[in-house]
């Protein structure tokens, strides 16, 4: 390990990560399938503890049958099960489906609204998911923290003594330059879905050891 990684500061840390996903993932986005931000916000809701992989199984039927706010919002929560039923949790998330189409009909004309503060009163939208219908559809800097962000986020040492999802986003969002949030956000998923794995991280592949915090530890 060198010894500009024991100096480094934590903007030279941002800094460095940046400029690396820059060069080696200039594109970098959602692995949901969806055509409009009612499908995505549909995606988002069932991904809750399920693989995009599964969800990009189920949503082609599903969105067959409800093509828009209104069909899903005049169906049931028992008819909706059936489609999702693969899913996670498809008994809540079918329920939170049609209550948050109800919601988005009766409260917001239909449309999806582009505030956090907004998306997170429609049921099934935590912090989480309103932070990626913000950033994605709405291109707001707005930093949407799963398991994988949060991993990785702090094994590069991007963020320290974070407890929660909540003060990982508050350090990540202090640091990150604001035109790179949304894609950030991206660059972290997919680092932690195919290189940075929870178990066994393929550390072999990474091109930034360098300067990993917990590739340090591990490597001592």
């Amino acid at each position: 390990m060198n010894a500009f990684f024991c100096v480094m500061k934590i903007q030279e840390r941002y800094d460095y990560v940046v400029n690396w996903f820059q060069k080696n993932m200039p594109v970098a986005e959602t692995e949901l399938h969806y055509t409009n931000p009612y499908e995505l916000l549909v995606a988002v809701i069932l991904s809750a503890q399920c693989t995009d992989k599964r969800v990009n199984m189920v949503t082609p039927e599903l969105f067959r049958r409800f093509p828009e706010a209104e069909t899903l919002a005049a169906s049931t929560s028992d008819e909706v099960f059936t489609y999702i039923k693969s899913i996670s949790y498809p008994n809540n998330k079918a329920k939170h489906l049609v209550g948050m189409a109800k919601m988005l009909i009766n409260d917001f004309h239909g449309i999806v609204p582009s505030e956090v503060e907004e998306l997170q009163k429609l049921p099934g939208v935590g912090r989480k998911t309103a932070n990626v219908i913000a950033s994605v559809v709405y291109e707001k800097p707005a930093m949407a923290v799963d398991t994988h962000v949060f991993r990785v986020s702090a094994r590069l040492g991007l963020t320290r003594g974070a407890k929660n999802p909540l003060q990982a986003e508050n350090q990540l969002m202090k640091h990150l330059p604001e035109h790179t949030v949304a894609t950030a956000h991206h660059w972290l998923i997919l680092h932690g879905r195919y290189i940075c794995l929870a178990r066994n991280p393929k550390c072999a592949q990474c091109g930034l050891t360098e300067i990993c915090a917990y590739f340090k530890k591990q490597n001592k």
